[in-house]
């Protein structure tokens, strides 16, 4: 008996380090098994009149609710092998977004992504598009029916890092507008601009061509947020927030998505850590918040 004792507190002291370890900064922790979606959930919007879904239309021909939340009838989220290596494949056929079930705060999320082939209604005749949103929070759908309230890094061709309010998440962000219904392109060298709810564009580009894979990477701790392209740092974002009973209340936390939006991209290699700081030189000057 007492050796059945020893041995078993032996084993609980082993796991509690192992999970002690893995609970500290700076230390990797996969997102994505390689296997299946566990740690994920799914969401699915309403489709596109061009899908076959068993759902109810109205009288204009278009859906009239959502799919859902983990359910999936097209099969828009699978894991595959792409390069000889696990992916999660998104189709983008319909629009929503894979989620955490987790939420993180102060971290440094890193990913790898490729595009596919196919590209969908209403989207098959312009770039390829997804995105990294971050601290999301509240319901499903709350951003344009498909996503939920959070921070956009960008994942499109051409366009890796730019930055999206969704559902009205507001930011500061240094930069300039070559005119009044142009977007803000980032410069920390321009002026503080301050309450930003649209697109930022980021600066530099450094996208590998359609087709490469590309590394996408967010640091965020606090109210700071920088978004990081193939090792390049293209957009440093402060003040991270949004409004609550009308009042501007600081956004530092949330769940992960990856979105699905009319265009088949890959998804592999996704690992986060616990970080207290971002590093200065991925700041490019600017303080953080």
């Amino acid at each position: 008996m007492r050796r059945f004792v020893v041995t078993c507190l032996g084993v609980w002291l082993i796991a509690a380090v192992g999970l002690a370890q893995a609970a500290e900064p700076g230390q990797w922790r996969p997102l994505f098994n390689g296997k299946n979606l566990d740690g994920w959930e799914t969401w699915l919007g309403r489709p596109h009149p061009s899908v076959k879904v068993d759902l109810k239309k109205n009288d204009k021909g278009q859906y009239a609710e959502p799919v859902g939340l983990n359910n999936d009838p097209t099969k828009v989220y699978t894991v595959v092998e792409v390069d000889g290596a696990p992916a999660i494949r998104i189709s983008g056929e319909i629009w929503g977004a894979i989620t955490t079930t987790e939420e993180f705060e102060n971290y440094h999320l890193r990913l790898k992504t490729k595009w596919g082939q196919k590209k969908w209604p209403p989207r098959e005749n312009t770039v390829r598009d997804s995105g990294l949103l971050y601290h999301c929070i509240g319901p499903h759908g709350a951003g344009s029916g498909f996503w939920m309230k959070s921070f956009e890094c960008q994942i499109q061709e051409n366009d890796n890092g730019d930055f999206w309010s969704v559902a009205g998440v507001i930011v500061d962000v240094h930069g300039e507008r070559s005119g009044e219904r142009s977007p803000l392109v980032f410069d920390p060298k321009a002026e503080k601009k301050v309450g930003w709810t649209s697109r930022i564009v980021r600066n530099p580009r450094s996208e590998n061509p359609s087709g490469e894979w590309n590394t996408v990477e967010i640091y965020v701790v606090g109210q700071t947020a920088v978004h990081v392209c193939n090792g390049k740092p293209n957009l440093v974002l402060t003040g991270l927030r949004h409004k609550v009973d009308g009042k501007e209340v600081p956004l530092t936390k949330g769940k992960i998505q990856i979105q699905s939006e009319s265009a088949e991209v890959f998804y592999r290699d996704i690992e986060i850590r616990l970080v207290t700081e971002i590093p200065k030189e991925l700041l490019l000057g600017i303080e953080a918040d």
